[in-house]
């Protein structure tokens, strides 16, 4: 269970990471702004699901 929820912790944050660097990128485009919010707000949705596995994975390592 452990490691399933490591991995699970890295995948998350790397696709937290990949979909702040689209958002980034999307800024710099012409007429992207509203890809670029929606992207922002998977981020933040992304980084919320990241932060519940990490405390899973804490919670599951002490017991």
């Amino acid at each position: 269970m452990k490691i399933f929820l490591t991995v699970l912790v890295v995948l998350s944050m790397l696709a937290t990471f990949a979909t702040m660097f689209a958002g980034v990128l999307g800024v710099g485009k012409e007429g992207g702004g509203g890809r670029s919010n929606r992207m922002m707000r998977y981020r933040v949705l992304l980084q919320g699901l990241t932060l519940v596995l990490f405390i899973l994975l804490m919670a599951v390592s002490r017991g």
